[in-house]
């Protein structure tokens, strides 16, 4: 992107009742002043594309959720190459990045995803990195603040609660898939979780539009391994690829090679 348009974005950054007005639905067991007191005046930031929010072992002061724009949450494995645990985009909304390093590597929820989350709550280094897939508005709640709330407040605690108990379950599913499943059946399974979570268009085409590399690091396996499983896909009926965009075209079929 250009950038006189970044910096358009930047002066279109929505104000702090917009971001008051998202957390509301989610955070339902807060008072309207405990719920203002998450936002700061410096809540509201903007990342370009391909920005690092912060690495493995980084300290974290504090937790984001998506306002606007496409992340990617991975971990980087001994050699370097990614794994990457979860995409996030604005639809999948508030979205909360660091509450447990406030707490645990997070999964997504439809109301709520905290990134940062463990190692908040447990004052532990970063346990995943978080990169900008597109230009992105993050909102910004300091750590000690969300901390007193969750000491002072049960129902919100209990919120809290939740989200990691959510969290937990979606790991053991993901270890279980990567020590009992194929990678054709990881592969199906992926773009029907990225279908589920980000949607299609009317003609079935993934809304969420990634790179092969990006997709085999969602996988779990290299990038060559996913173009020759997209090519025999193809040849079954299963999908149309061409660049960043993956069309489905036999739903049913590709829950049944996911085993769903």
């Amino acid at each position: 992107m250009k950038k006189e348009e970044h910096m358009d974005l930047n002066r279109t950054l929505p104000d702090l009742e917009s971001c008051y007005k998202k957390l509301k639905g989610t955070f339902s067991n807060l008072t309207d002043p405990e719920l203002r007191s998450l936002l700061t005046p410096d809540a509201i930031r903007f990342y370009k594309k391909g920005e690092i929010i912060y690495t493995e072992g980084a300290r974290i002061k504090g937790c984001y959720f998506v306002y606007q724009g496409i992340i990617k949450i991975y971990q980087t494995g001994n050699e370097g190459k990614e794994q990457i645990i979860k995409f996030l985009d604005k639809y999948i909304i508030p979205v909360i990045i660091g509450i447990l390093a406030i707490s645990a590597s997070i999964f997504i929820s439809r109301a709520l995803y905290n990134f940062g989350f463990r190692s908040v709550i447990r004052h532990e280094p970063a346990c995943t990195s978080i990169e900008t897939l597109s230009d992105t508005i993050l909102c910004y709640i300091p750590d000690q603040i969300l901390l007193d709330l969750i000491k002072s407040n049960s129902g919100f605690a209990y919120d809290m609660v939740q989200i990691a108990c959510k969290e937990l379950g979606d790991a053991n599913r993901y270890i279980r898939d990567i020590a009992q499943k194929s990678v054709k059946e990881r592969l199906a399974e992926s773009l029907l979780l990225l279908a589920k979570e980000f949607g299609m268009e009317n003609d079935g085409t993934l809304k969420l539009n990634i790179t092969r590399e990006n997709l085999g690091n969602f996988v779990g396996t290299a990038t060559e391994t996913v173009i020759r499983l997209l090519s025999d896909y193809k040849a079954e009926g299963l999908v149309e690829a061409k660049g960043r965009k993956i069309k489905l075209l036999n739903i049913e079929k590709m829950k049944t090679i996911a085993g769903l």
